[in-house]
């Protein structure tokens, strides 16, 4: 990394004074607390399954409930520009977690945001729980996710964009997730594209009596299919809501890596020993060997457990990433970084680009 960053200094100097400075604006965006990983290797998978490997659990037949690897609490922090996040993937308690790499629970009041940014070679996975929040893109696409509603952004080759809170009538903050994903090797370069899921569009499911309430935003639960796949690399997301004294078995498919992220209340997971109660704002992380998961809420409990349960394909892949550019060797972060700066291979529209939305940021 030191080499690298020694490189793009030197790439610096030779730019003209005005572009430095829109640089300098730049690469303290990028300084983020991300590192060079790389993740283990799961031989034998391929990039892009077919239908058959990744649309069900692979053996009905058989049912080994999922141990629990670790559970941790999200610590809130400071990103971009006056947001607060509590960040659970991409953080030393669980770096690449393949194909995951960030995953973040965030709050924003208009004034802050995400203004202007790049990205390349990832995935981004939005899902507004309160509020609404409006996005621009050079490209320009523009939109506004509500309360309920997704968006799915796959960066390819490149692309600049921002992601701004909108006023709400009552004051309150702007809530929701974001997961970041990685795209196979092959698709690194791909075409920029977005999706839209309206929350009219998800199919729900009721199963215990009522006592526990799926919106199957991507994948299947309990016969109830999504209505679309939004993402190159398979994912599953469910959002679980379980009242007190209701329990749920989830089906997942084999080899996937999967963890629960909790929303409110409290949530026990696992059967037997391995049984443990997680309060709100904690990541628990399956271990991959298994094809379900079990979680409850107990009978006299005061409120009713939500968590975001979510699964995916891991990749064969190394994964190098420098802040929001995720490639698979130093030499092509190094390129990236270089055809941000020169508005080049994916980046061209990002010259001289500037999103009307980033300029409601107080300063």
């Amino acid at each position: 990394m030191k080499i690298l960053l020694l490189l793009f200094s030197i790439t610096i100097a030779f730019l003209s004074v005005a572009f430095r400075d829109s640089i300098a604006t730049t690469i303290d965006f990028l300084r983020t607390e991300y590192s060079n990983t790389n993740i283990s290797s799961f031989k034998g998978l391929p990039l892009i399954p077919p239908r058959a490997i990744y649309g069900a659990p692979k053996s009905a037949n058989m049912t080994v409930t999922r141990a629990i690897r670790k559970a941790f609490l999200a610590i809130e922090q400071s990103e971009g520009a006056g947001a607060r996040v509590r960040r659970s993937i991409g953080t030393p308690q669980l770096r690449n977690f393949s194909p995951f790499l960030m995953l973040d629970h965030f709050t924003i009041k208009p004034g802050a945001g995400f203004p202007d940014h790049p990205h390349r070679g990832q995935e981004t996975i939005t899902y507004l729980l309160e509020g609404a929040v409006d996005h621009e893109d050079f490209a320009g696409n523009a939109g506004t996710i509500e309360a309920g509603d997704l968006q799915f952004m796959t960066a390819g080759k490149g692309i600049m964009h921002a992601e701004m809170p909108r006023q709400n009538a009552d004051g309150s903050a702007n809530v929701g997730m974001q997961l970041w994903v990685d795209l196979p090797e092959k698709l690194k370069k791909c075409e920029p594209r977005y999706r839209d899921l309206r929350a009219s569009e998800i199919p729900n499911i009721d199963i215990d009596d009522g006592k526990v309430h799926i919106k199957v935003i991507s994948g299947q639960s309990h016969g109830v299919d999504s209505v679309k796949e939004l993402a190159y690399t398979p994912v599953w997301i469910l959002d679980v809501e379980i009242k007190p004294g209701g329990k749920i078995t989830q089906n997942l498919p084999e080899g996937w890596n999967a963890f629960a992220y909790t929303l409110s209340g409290s949530t026990s997971f696992g059967v037997g020993a391995d049984k443990t109660s997680v309060g709100q704002y904690h990541n628990v992380v399956f271990e991959q060997k298994g094809d379900q998961i079990y979680a409850e809420v107990e009978e006299g409990a005061k409120e009713n457990g939500r968590f975001f349960l979510v699964a995916g394909l891991p990749l064969d892949q190394k994964v190098v990433q420098y802040g929001p550019f995720v490639l698979n060797s130093q030499e092509e972060v190094y390129q990236a970084l270089m055809d941000y700066q020169t508005h080049s291979n994916g980046f061209e529209r990002a010259k001289g680009w500037e999103s009307e939305i980033g300029k409601s940021m107080v300063h």
